[in-house]
């Protein structure tokens, strides 16, 4: 059985907005904690499971795709970005 790239344990699943050119991650705000942060998931199962409940603006393309942790930890840290690990259902694991 081949496992997911992202249960080696250093990589995590992420949505990107209108990959390509013009690629960015999805990105939301926590206003109970005044906080942007980046969604990840450590399966592509949980991702495409959570899918349906994130909030996406309309006529927008979003792919899923691995990256490394520390890779999508140091992108967002220069956006103002936090990284919190999701739960299939939507629910925070880790900030």
């Amino acid at each position: 059985m081949k496992e997911d790239k992202a249960e080696a344990g250093s990589w995590v699943y992420v949505f990107v907005c209108d990959p390509g050119k013009d690629e960015s991650l999805l990105g939301l705000y926590n206003a109970e904690k005044e906080v942007n942060f980046i969604p990840a998931f450590r399966t592509k199962e949980e991702a495409n499971d959570c899918f349906l409940t994130l909030p996406r603006q309309k006529g927008k393309k979003y792919e899923l795709q691995a990256i490394h942790i520390e890779e999508l930890q140091e992108t967002a840290a220069k956006n103002d970005f936090a990284v919190t690990l999701v739960d299939s259902e939507g629910q925070v694991i880790k900030e």
